[in-house]
């Protein structure tokens, strides 16, 4: 006994959708094509000192950086156009059949808002310890004897290269009188 099947034909809005489905890298396209127009449009309606030395000028790189996301969104549509289709990332070992590990994400959330809030008061020696100190937490380091040791030494030691060796001014603060 056989059994027939009569193809019922799709619905426009079912043709549609599955058009979008399998075309779904165009979103990237259009992300890139916005992106490249709002970096052009920054970058030619910057006001700069007409006095410039040499042939390049402060326009010059966002110009470049905005054509070349244009040209790339170009060349991706017109690849997605023609079948091409993005492989499936296969580099990780991810089991996605394991729930997202929220409390991890809750806790580095948390950690990182309490630097940027404690930057200014407490500068960047303590804020930073406490930030490298709650992040090794977060992901899972129990070693009470050693994370605090290690997170004080990174700070002090990623504070004194910027604000020392490069130049780039960061909060001391209450410390760094003492010190």
């Amino acid at each position: 006994m056989t059994t027939q099947t009569t193809d019922i034909p799709d619905t426009p809005s079912d043709e549609r959708r599955s058009w979008l489905r399998e075309h779904s890298e165009l979103g990237v396209c259009v992300l890139l094509l916005a992106l490249g127009v709002l970096v052009l449009t920054d970058a030619l309606t910057m006001d700069v000192d007409l006095t410039q030395r040499g042939p390049v000028g402060p326009k010059t790189v966002p110009v470049v950086v905005g054509a070349g996301l244009l040209v790339i969104a170009a060349l991706l549509a017109v690849d997605v156009l023609r079948g091409g289709r993005g492989q499936a990332e296969t580099g990780e070992d991810v089991d996605l059949s394991e729930p997202a590990d929220w409390r991890t994400v809750v806790l580095l959330t948390g950690v990182f808002l309490g630097a940027a809030a404690l930057i200014e008061p407490l500068g960047f020696p303590v804020a930073g310890a406490l930030l490298f100190w709650g992040a090794a937490f977060a992901l899972g380091s129990r070693r009470a004897d050693r994370d605090p040791l290690i997170a004080a030494v990174l700070s002090l030691v990623t504070y004194v290269v910027f604000n020392n060796l490069l130049g780039v001014p960061l909060p001391g603060g209450p410390l760094m009188g003492v010190l």
